[in-house]
């Protein structure tokens, strides 16, 4: 049975002669949020007492006592019998006093040539670098569900936008693609990301560094990190690693936000481009016939809470000079609820993609409506009569006016009409006409075309199989 925490909250504070105020111990406390660092916590520590022992500063018996209780101190944490105090304010020294009720005088031992400072930087690094690795895997799945609905979806014809008005016709794979693309960028700035974050604090103490003859290399080693930070001061101090997260969370976020976006207009009865099933949708309270994307509206909504938890932390970071504030307490609940809701919103688009079914008949209707080829007849003006394209652009935009007259398509005008606007036309005008003819024509490299499209979805196959988008 775990001791009364009041008893064990004198760790720390040998110089006071009073306790705490109430409120100064509720707002100085974190235990209520930064218990999610547990594991990193013990990991930390049993990484830390395995290089005492080694280095000769401390016994085998005080280490293998220390370790032995740190892994109790796990068991009860995963079982959920722990009991969290907040007179010991944060998860280290909760671990710590658990630890001394469990082995005696040498849980002391365990903090020896280490501070909170470089304990919390090394634990809350291990935490964010445990986010990139889901975030980073959430991504490639991500991306391998809206590859695999491109590649069903090559030759679906769809329209393409520019200010939200029909312009060309394009595959719809291909428009899945572009977000294929973006996916892949967000891949690769938590990957790069990652790998700048891949360096250990721990040993850097308070903010100076220490006088033991401590090994960093081997506890950077024993926590998986590729080096130890080469500053004391910096080690203690540095954030960077959550704002690059978040950072790239929030992009990433707003790429699913438009991509929401997409999804809410598609589902409306005026676009009528895709269904979703009830798994991913809701009903009205009192409107029988609804069927709602509110998992893409709530994606779409929750990205200003990842874009807020940004800001937060730059606004908490921007003025603190060296080395450790306790404002940098507050860096911890926006990293958790921006990872949280990241993570979250990822699954829920993962899920919608996959279960996405294209109206492909609405699509191609939709495709063929404004004039959807008159890009393509204007090119035809130039490759075959020679023309400037700023007098074929002219010519055209007059065969527009004269369909919008007669209310037909470029396509149900006849020769005759077409050449009434200018007589070198000729019937050849008809091959570049129709949406599939100008989907089937986009050849060059980043283009519409099926065969363009079916290229880059076995190329991003590729990549999502080898887990390495770029």
């Amino acid at each position: 049975m775990q001791g009364d925490a009041s008893k064990n909250s004198g760790l720390i504070r040998g110089r006071f002669g009073e306790g705490m105020a109430e409120v100064m111990e509720q707002i100085n406390a974190s235990i209520g949020f930064d218990r999610r660092m547990a594991m990193q916590d013990i990991d930390g520590s049993v990484a830390h007492v395995t290089m005492l022992h080694e280095t000769g500063i401390v016994s085998e018996a005080d280490a293998t006592a220390i370790k032995d209780g740190l892994e109790v101190i796990r068991g009860e944490i995963t079982s959920g019998t722990f009991t969290y105090s907040v007179a010991l304010e944060d998860i280290h020294m909760n671990i710590e006093a658990r630890l001394g009720e469990l082995i005696g005088p040498a849980a002391g031992r365990l903090h020896t040539a280490r501070s909170r400072n470089d304990q919390v930087a090394t634990s809350f690094r291990l935490w964010v670098r445990d986010a990139h690795d889901r975030a980073l895997e959430l991504v490639r799945q991500l991306v391998g569900v809206l590859v695999e609905q491109a590649a069903q979806n090559t030759a679906t014809i769809m329209p393409g936008y520019t200010h939200l008005q029909s312009a060309q016709p394009v595959s719809f794979g291909h428009h899945l693609m572009a977000y294929v693309e973006m996916f892949g960028r967000d891949h690769g700035r938590l990957r790069d990301s990652r790998e700048r974050l891949n360096e250990a604090p721990l040993g850097a103490a308070a903010l100076a560094g220490t006088s033991f003859p401590i090994d960093r290399e081997r506890t950077a080693e024993l926590l998986g990190f590729a080096r130890p930070m080469h500053n004391s001061l910096d080690a203690v101090s540095d954030r960077d690693f959550a704002v690059e997260y978040l950072s790239a969370a929030a992009l990433c976020m707003t790429h699913l936000s438009r991509l929401a976006e997409e999804i809410v207009l598609w589902m409306s009865p005026q676009f009528n481009f895709i269904e979703l099933s009830d798994s991913w949708t809701t009903g009205s309270s009192i409107m029988p016939q609804k069927r709602n994307p509110d998992a893409a509206e709530l994606v779409r909504g929750k990205t200003g809470r990842v874009h807020g938890s940004l800001y937060g932390l730059l606004t908490v970071m921007k003025a603190l000079p060296l080395t450790f504030s306790k404002d940098m307490q507050e860096d911890k609940e926006r990293t958790f609820d921006g990872a949280d809701t990241f993570e979250l919103c990822l699954k829920a688009m993962i899920g919608m993609i996959g279960d996405m079914k294209p109206r492909a008949a609405e699509m191609r209707a939709a495709a063929g409506a404004a004039h959807a080829t008159a890009t393509d007849l204007a090119d035809w003006l130039t490759r075959e009569l020679g023309m400037p394209f700023r007098e074929a652009h002219h010519i055209t935009g007059r065969l527009v006016r004269l369909a919008d007259e007669h209310a037909r398509s470029l396509a149900e005008l006849s020769l005759e009409d077409m050449r009434g606007v200018d007589e070198r036309i000729h019937e050849g005008v008809f091959t570049v006409l129709g949406v599939e003819d100008s989907v089937h024509s986009r050849r060059s490299l980043g283009g519409t075309s099926p065969e363009c499209v079916e290229r880059e979805v076995e190329e991003w196959r590729a990549r999502v199989g080898r887990s390495s988008l770029r």
